[in-house]
């Protein structure tokens, strides 16, 4: 039975794609910026003293870009916005509004220095420089926003055991591993995981792929892999032979000695150990 779930604005959410990176959220906005401003001359832009209208377009999408990027760095040091497993769309909403103005406000300083001279310190000038930036910064901002919207609230499909879902998502990024010695790599989608098993001098992969599990091997420790995987919060060792994707837990049965989990489309079950307990527990309330 399928279902149309709601986004609430105090929901866990993704983190937008300009904000979760900066660099290259930075060259997106930049980007967008020069060829919407080349295309359209929003606002009766204009050329500067010193330079062509492309070139003044060109300074401004710099400008634009460079601000986003500090901004970012600035935003994610406030606590209220500095964890990305704690991000809601309502945080997204606010940073988004946060970071437009800010660079409204460089755009504005900036053109004392860029425009023609002018009487400049007014309301209007200063409303004007705002309002460019939200009305072409937007754009961007919102496209990753919907698609990430149109994730989240997309039709679920309740399964039964045994049955494998469709794990990847269009806003994942690959994820390369490597083994030990940088002769071999796998690479694969953070929810295409369903766990991690060492063994030996060895770690299995199990795989979702075209609505199979998959089994991959690469020689290599099950603490190097943690270590690289350890940027995706919902991967989590359980074991020390075991990393496992919560997102793909269907049961968990036993105590605070320790449970064992059953995973979707896997019989095996999976240890979770009494000193990886706590952890489980506190990551499984976030992403189960």
């Amino acid at each position: 039975m399928s279902h149309q779930p709601k986004i609430s604005f105090q929901e866990t959410f993704p983190q937008n794609f300009i904000i979760r990176h900066p660099l290259y959220g930075a060259m997106v906005i930049a980007v967008f910026t020069l060829v919407f401003a080349l295309l359209y001359k929003p606002l009766g832009a204009h050329a500067s003293r010193y330079l062509g209208y492309e070139l003044t377009m060109a300074a401004y999408a710099l400008i634009s870009g460079t601000t986003l990027f500090l901004l970012v760095h600035l935003l994610v040091r406030v606590e209220y916005f500095s964890k990305q497993a704690e991000w809601t769309l309502g945080k997204e909403l606010l940073a988004i509004v946060i970071l437009l103005f800010g660079i409204g406000v460089t755009i504005y300083l900036a053109a004392f220095i860029i425009e023609e001279p002018a009487n400049r310190w007014n309301l209007p000038t200063f409303l004007n420089s705002i309002t460019s930036a939200f009305l072409i910064g937007i754009l961007p901002f919102l496209f990753f926003t919907l698609v990430n919207y149109l994730r989240m609230t997309s039709p679920e499909t309740t399964y039964k055991q045994g049955e494998v879902p469709d794990a990847v998502s269009p806003a994942e990024e690959l994820v390369q591993i490597t083994s030990q010695l940088k002769k071999e790599s796998l690479s694969f989608y953070p929810s295409q995981l369903i766990y991690a098993e060492s063994e030996s001098n060895y770690v299995n992969f199990y795989l979702l792929n075209d609505d199979k599990i998959q089994k991959k091997v690469i020689r290599n420790s099950i603490t190097d892999i943690e270590q690289q995987l350890a940027h995706i919060p919902y991967l989590c060792r359980t074991h020390r032979a075991f990393i496992v994707n919560l997102k793909h837990i269907r049961s968990k049965k036993g105590n605070s000695l320790g449970y064992r989990l059953r995973l979707l489309g896997i019989d095996t079950e999976i240890p979770v150990s009494r000193n990886n307990t706590r952890n489980f527990n506190k990551l499984l309330s976030q992403y189960s």
